[in-house]
């Protein structure tokens, strides 16, 4: 633990989710007061399941809560990639004891509401973060030696800082980059459905992922198997808007009529879909305004193609905290280092995720050419790829 450090004023968290609870966890480390402004009625998580890599676990051991984590999550034995129309098998990666050994952590798959309560229980255990629900920011007022956050409500709440952690529509981003987002036209239906009604064939304990013609489908074990997590992708007809809604099983049939029928069993499984209408924005050279800054979708808004959106969140936590601690708690130069270590990776990440969108949605001759990319390569070989990703930890965080 660092040095005692007590302010008057908490650093105020915009946003009660995964990275909010990572961040307030990490601040917490560090000596500081929180205050968490969440703008629902009650704390929690909505969506399905996530991906985890080595480097999650990096950031969940870093902020002491790796144990609650490691409980709760499904640990895979290999990654694959079938072709959604002929079940050519174009890539396979071993995620087992020589992956571990690798990357110093494994690779897990977990429903986004066991991270929020793994983290939610280690920030109540500390005693030092107060939730303000019900309550959305509507404006930030700095000087030199502090912010004022004024909320819906007509409250005014001062802190030493705030942290943007509210997520794509962030309102802290709005207020000082304003910068519009990218809607994708990619659509994605999420659904959780029960081991007893999922096919007997699909039941892998794996990431898995079929990949099609402006389409794809995603199926991985949750909750020690007992659920599997279904995702489909597809390239929409209509404008989108960027948003939430109830998804409609007639419309996700309508998108996949030439996939081979044992990926074709995943769109007939859900009795009901969530649809999200998807966007990104282009990454920024600045997201640290004096006394503000910004972390995870907030920050990076990014499509979810490479599996990477809470675990970047979980960095930006750990990596601020790192920041803070050799800046000694001084809050803008630590805000800066922070930054400076984030965008270049963060950036990566949404840039690689458009890029993967493609390769997965390839049709004609580029899905022959995809098909071909990883023939006979070996375990080594993909894992030294992906060293850059999951080769992150705490020590090598700021090295950026």
């Amino acid at each position: 633990m660092s040095p005692p450090h007590s302010p008057q004023a908490p650093v105020i968290v915009a946003g009660g989710g995964i990275g909010g609870l990572a961040v307030a966890l990490s601040l917490v480390r560090q000596g500081f007061q929180v205050k968490v402004l969440e703008q629902a009625a009650e704390l929690g998580e909505i969506g399905a399941g996530i991906q985890l890599g080595p480097n999650a676990f990096h950031a969940f051991d870093a902020l002491g809560v790796g144990e609650k984590a490691r409980s709760r999550a499904v640990f895979t034995d290999y990654m694959v990639m079938h072709d959604a129309l002929d079940e050519y098998q174009v890539g396979k990666i071993p995620t087992g004891e020589a992956f571990r050994q690798r990357f110093g952590n494994p690779y897990a798959v977990i429903h986004r509401v066991d991270v929020h309560n793994a983290l939610l229980e280690g920030v109540q255990e500390t005693g030092q973060v107060e939730f303000v629900t019900s309550t959305r920011v509507t404006r930030i007022e700095q000087d030199a030696s502090g912010v004022t956050v004024h909320d819906q409500n007509g409250q005014a709440h001062h802190g030493v800082a705030v942290i943007g952690a509210d997520g794509v529509k962030s309102v802290v981003r709005a207020q000082y980059l304003n910068d519009p987002a990218r809607v994708t036209g990619h659509v994605v239906y999420r659904a959780v459905v029960d081991k007893a009604d999922f096919p007997a064939d699909l039941q892998w304990n794996a990431a898995s992922i079929w990949v099609g013609p402006n389409c794809h489908l995603v199926h991985y074990p949750l909750r020690g198997g007992e659920q599997y997590n279904v995702v489909v992708t597809f390239h929409s007809r209509q404008q989108e808007e960027w948003g939430v809604t109830d998804g409609s099983k007639e419309e996700v049939q309508s998108y996949f009529q030439g996939i081979c029928p044992k990926a074709r069993q995943l769109i007939d499984l859900p009795k009901s879909w969530r649809r999200w209408a998807t966007a990104d924005r282009e990454p920024v050279a600045q997201w640290t305004f004096g006394r503000a800054t910004l972390l995870g979708d907030a920050a990076h808004p990014t499509t979810q193609y490479m599996a990477q959106g809470a675990c970047m969140a979980l960095e930006d936590a750990v990596t601020l905290g790192e920041a803070l601690r050799v800046n000694g708690n001084d809050l803008p130069r630590a805000f800066a280092q922070y930054e400076r270590s984030r965008i270049p990776r963060t950036a990566r990440i949404v840039l690689s995720g458009r890029e993967m969108g493609r390769l997965y949605h390839a049709k004609g001759v580029e899905r022959l050419v995809r098909n071909d990319l990883w023939k006979g390569r070996s375990p080594e070989r993909f894992y030294d790829a992906m060293e850059w990703l999951y080769g992150w930890n705490v020590s090598n965080c700021l090295s950026a």
